[in-house]
């Protein structure tokens, strides 16, 4: 009795003994990846999107409206309230940012530790999928993206916790652990629009614990939360107003058009950067890039995907449901969500490459990896048959060659210049108006593209709505020249602050002012102007201010003219060959020199500051 006891005791103690050594080693592992991570992360900025959700934070208070607003297709109240808190704590933030992105991507590890600890023990085999999930470049060019980043990895940290509390709930019964999971999922949902399927995945998981009568209450609940959010998601999603001033009409595409881009979807970006790819990618601007793996490449990567799965089917029990969990996981959330919402616009060779679109079926591969492989806590005859010898010696190899190509293909990422062009342009623009003299007037041009696209994002990309927030109170800014202004000023692209100079036609100026009076005084151009908005520069040298009517072609503006030297402008829209010049009310004013065309930073004006800020 005394020698049974002490073997029970012994391996009691082994059990543990193992159970700390994983964790740790699962601790190592998360902490190791973060650090790598970080290194990334830090050299990343605020991209696109960023600037319009941070804008449009400043612009309202926190209310429904405001929260609930469903973008192209993305209801997320959750990343909105943090825009919002973001503009208020620096606006342009990165440290934060920095910290709050490696903070949930660390999160992410320990829940996902958590769950395969909890469905399938201590074992050494659950730092398979855990290590997948750190070290997959799946994930990278997400972790790169602000808005990105917070959509996803609050619903990466959810699956998991969410999965956890079921798993509970249909070992115990208890219902609380429903509830809980319940909650894990509407929190995901407040951040991310797929996450409605981490209920379904709790349905599917089911079939490996075993179904009971019992649980029809958790069934119930799930079913009354997915139906509450499908209602909320669809009066917001065809009643919120988009950036062009419509509201969401979601079409299909062509199907020859969605087969392309599913495939290219899952043979160029999942199944690629499932085992360590892409190890290339296509650049988009200087601070991201989308997947570009060799096409011969891309296919033994389908080849050997085949293989793996065929090989967990053939010897693990209900591996197939794992596997086509995963691909109808990928085809409902991943790929049908943009091709109803994106596809058209994108295009399927640059949509099917652009790993955000696959980066949170980087969770759900690695608990289909378990589930493939690994066998449940107390589950008994989890093999048809026995796996050979073999088997683990290409395990062992393909696991070396993913660790091995998930490490250059981030380092291949982490070779571009990421977020610092951008920081460079925004805080050289800080420095700019910070030193700008206190009666200037600032154009309100549009911003480079790599800092905000203007054909996606309108007016959300001019200077005052990106520089608007960091500018000093009282900062003057101008849409559009029109009367006497002294002191303007435009950011050019390194966001460095020159004169204003009217780029296009010259009237020269005469030996001596021409005087202008009721009678229209009628200026040849040299060249005839198409159709457009120019603008017109006028100098002038008045004994007294004037209003002046300038017309270009059938077109008119009234400006006002000061007294003594200096310039009024006018933008009107129009074609023309001349351009007429005539005082109202009375008045009368001698003009000089006349430009017409459109007004960009002077290419000799001196910049203020002399040279761009380097972050």
């Amino acid at each position: 009795m005394a020698a049974v006891t002490e073997k029970s005791v012994v391996a009691e103690w082994r059990h543990w003994l193992r159970g700390d050594v994983v964790v740790g080693a699962a601790l190592a592992m998360i902490a190791a990846q973060l650090v790598w991570k970080y290194d990334l992360v830090r050299r990343t900025y605020f991209r696109q999107d960023d600037f319009t959700f941070i804008a449009r934070g400043l612009d309202n208070d926190l209310t429904w409206d405001y929260l609930m607003r469903v973008d192209y297709g993305h209801l997320m109240p959750g990343p909105f309230a943090i825009q919002w808190a973001m503009g208020r704590l620096g606006v342009y933030n990165d440290v934060l940012a920095h910290v709050i992105v490696i903070g949930l991507q660390g999160a992410a590890g320990l829940a996902l530790l958590r769950f395969l600890r909890l469905l399938f023990g201590s074992r050494p085999a659950i730092l398979v999928p855990l290590g997948f999930y750190l070290i997959t470049p799946m994930t990278i060019s997400a972790l790169s993206w602000w808005a990105v980043a917070i959509e996803m990895l609050p619903f990466q940290i959810a699956l998991p916790m969410a999965l956890s509390s079921h798993v509970l709930f249909v070992r115990t019964g208890r219902y609380r652990h429903a509830v809980a999971a319940a909650a894990w999922a509407v929190f995901a949902m407040t951040f991310y629009v797929k996450a409605p399927f981490i209920l379904v995945l709790a349905f599917v998981l089911t079939a490996w614990l075993g179904f009971n009568r019992r649980q029809w209450r958790a069934w119930l609940l799930y079913a009354g939360v997915l139906a509450a959010y499908s209602a909320i998601f669809f009066r917001q999603l065809f009643t919120s107003v988009q950036l062009t001033n419509d509201t969401v009409r979601p079409t299909l595409p062509d199907a020859a058009l969605a087969a392309r881009f599913a495939w290219n979807l899952l043979s160029g970006s999942l199944v690629p950067t499932s085992l360590g790819g892409p190890w290339r990618w296509l650049p988009i601007g200087d601070d991201y890039a989308i997947a570009a793996p060799l096409g011969a490449l891309a296919w033994v990567c389908v080849a050997v995907a085949a293989v793996v799965v065929l090989f967990s089917a053939f010897y693990r029990r209900r591996a197939w449901l794992a596997w086509l969990t995963l691909l109808a996981y990928v085809a409902l959330a991943d790929v049908v969500p943009v091709m109803i919402g994106r596809i058209q616009q994108m295009g399927p060779d640059l949509g099917g490459f652009e790993l955000r679109y696959v980066a949170s079926s980087a969770c759900v591969l690695a608990i289909v990896i378990g589930l493939a492989f690994v066998p449940l806590a107390g589950e008994e005859r989890p093999w048809r048959r026995r796996p050979p010898t073999l088997a683990k010696v290409a395990a062992a190899a393909l696991a070396c060659a993913f660790v091995a190509g998930s490490v250059w293909s981030v380092a291949a990422y982490a070779r571009r210049p990421l977020g610092e062009p951008v920081e460079s342009y925004i805080e050289t623009a800080r420095l700019a108006l910070k030193r700008a003299p206190g009666d200037a007037v600032i154009l309100d041009r549009y911003v480079p593209g790599k800092v905000v696209y203007p054909i996606f994002f309108y007016d959300y990309a001019l200077a005052s709505r990106v520089l608007g927030p960091i500018a000093p109170q009282g900062t003057a800014w101008a849409r559009r020249l029109n009367g006497p202004m002294r002191n303007v000023l435009a950011f050019d692209d390194a966001g460095r602050l020159r004169p204003v100079n009217i780029e296009g036609l010259t009237i020269p100026r005469p030996t001596a002012c021409q005087e202008v009076g009721a009678r229209e005084v009628r200026f040849r151009l040299p060249l005839s102007l198409p159709k457009g908005e120019w603008t017109v520069q006028a100098a002038y040298l008045n004994p007294a201010p004037a209003r002046l009517a300038i017309r270009l072609g059938s077109a008119e503006a009234n400006v006002e003219a000061g007294k003594d030297f200096g310039w009024t402008f006018a933008t009107i829209i129009g074609e023309a060959t001349e351009v007429g010049i005539r005082a109202l009310g009375g008045s009368s004013a001698c003009v000089g020199e006349i430009k017409v065309g459109v007004p960009t930073p002077a290419k000799n004006g001196t910049p203020v500051p002399l040279q761009p800020v380097e972050p």
